[in-house]
Order: C-alpha cells, then structure tokens, then sequence
C-alpha cells in the first residue's frame, strides 16, 4: 500500500475515535467556520436553495447549518465514524466518504463547496482546490479556512526543551498557500486566533479530543506521563490569562469563472 493511503487512513482512524466527543472540543473550529461562513455571505450574498458540499463535514455542524439555511447539503468526510455522527444528527441530504483530493463528484455539479479547517490534512492543497474548482459550476463560490505556518507554536517550542521527538504536524506557509491560490481569482484573509488554557491537561485534551492528534511523522499527540506533562508545563511559555495556544487562521475565497 502507497505511504500516501496509510497517510489518509491514519487520519480517518484517529478523527473517527474523537468522533463521539467532538463536538466537546471544538470551539475554536466553530469559530473559524463561522467566520468563514460570514465572509462567504457577504461575498455570494444570502445562501438558499444552493446545492453546497461540506467537505470534512466532521460531526455535521456546518452541514446542519446550511441545511436549515435552506440549501441541499451534501456531507462528506474522510472517515466513516465521523460521517456515520453526521448521518446519526441528520445533518444533510447526502452522505460521502471521500477525499478531498479526489472527489467522488460529477464536474460542475455544485454551487459552493465549504470545506472548514479540512485541507491541511491533504497531501497537496494545490490538488485539493483544483477539485473543488473541477465540482463547482461557473459562478459559484469555494470557500475554506487552513492552518499556515507558525500554528500551535507554542507546543513545538516546549516539546523541543523536553526531548527531540516530532510532536507536531507542519503547516505550510502563508506564502505557500497564497501561492496555491494565484491560478483563481480569489481572496485570501490571515487570521491569528490564540486560545488561553488553566493547564496543559485541558489543552492536550481538546487537541486530541477533535482528532488533530495525528502525525504524519513523530511520536503521536496525546497525554503523556504525569512526570512529562509537569515538565513540559515547566518550560510552557506563561502569560497571564493562562496557557497560550496559537494558530494562524487562513480564511480563502475562490471565484468560480
């Protein structure tokens, strides 16, 4: 089997195990895809009786939102737990397990495709946009949020004054993702959003909890012994409303010509 498809069945396994308490964990992806929801309103105005694919749908939250918004929803996602939660809530019209990379889509057979905090899991975002640019019809809109270069900063800093080992994913850089972007006509919106935590404990958790856990290479995410999470809290950097975690939010419009 390719390196490429183990990749992608690391990811399905370990967001399908957070898929019963997502929902728990998730308020900064709530917040990033209400955000990018509001910039796509106000491009492509009010959004009704649209066909719309939600692509890594997750638990269906942004699926039952454009559903109630009056639009055929078309929910798919890379693992089957998390699209099996989506189904169990009755988020959409339909349900696909698929990648993004890949989509199991006609050409031309969307009006928007909305993907929230989804394509830094692909391969190539690249490869990623150019289906969602294949799928939507002309005078359609693609909207997504990413996560660029210099995200959960600070847990690769404090891991790296513990030990050696890889204990984070990376990001692209935001010139990276701009430069994905330059063959549509697009706009790109950066959007720093750090979160503050009691303890360590409650940080680990929530990443773990919505399944960004995974690594692609290193040691994988999660709570660690008493001992090391007491040292890596030691060396965490302070601030006075708590453990900071940031991440650098990338908002994109697509124009569908």
């Amino acid at each position: 089997m390719r390196y490429a498809d183990l990749h992608k069945q690391g990811i399905a396994r370990t967001f399908g195990r957070a898929a019963a308490g997502y929902d728990r964990h998730a308020a900064f992806q709530r917040a990033s895809g209400d955000q990018l929801a509001a910039l796509l309103a106000a491009s492509a105005g009010p959004l009704q009786g649209k066909v719309l694919l939600d692509a890594g749908c997750g638990t269906g939250w942004f699926s039952r939102y454009w559903q109630r918004c009056g639009n055929r929803v078309i929910a798919l996602d890379l693992s089957p737990a998390m699209l099996a939660e989506a189904r169990r809530r009755e988020s959409a019209s339909v349900y696909l397990a698929g990648d993004i990379e890949g989509l199991p889509l006609a050409d031309c057979s969307l009006d928007i495709c909305f993907s929230n905090l989804a394509v830094q899991w692909c391969d190539a975002l690249p490869r990623a946009l150019a289906e969602f640019y294949r799928v939507t019809r002309p005078g359609g809109m693609i909207a997504f949020s990413t996560l660029a270069e210099g995200s959960l900063g600070e847990l690769t800093r404090a891991w790296r004054q513990v030990d050696s080992a890889v204990h984070a994913n990376r990001f692209m850089s935001a010139a990276a993702i701009a430069q994905a972007m330059q063959p549509y006509r697009h706009q790109l919106h950066t959007v720093p959003h750090r979160l503050y935590y009691p303890g360590l404990v409650p940080l680990l958790r929530d990443i773990k909890g919505v399944g960004a856990g995974y690594l692609r290479d290193g040691r994988p995410l999660g709570l660690a012994g008493s001992q090391r999470i007491r040292r890596l809290e030691a060396v965490w950097e302070r601030h006075s409303a708590g453990l900071p975690l940031t991440y650098q939010l990338i908002h994109g419009l697509i124009y569908r010509d």
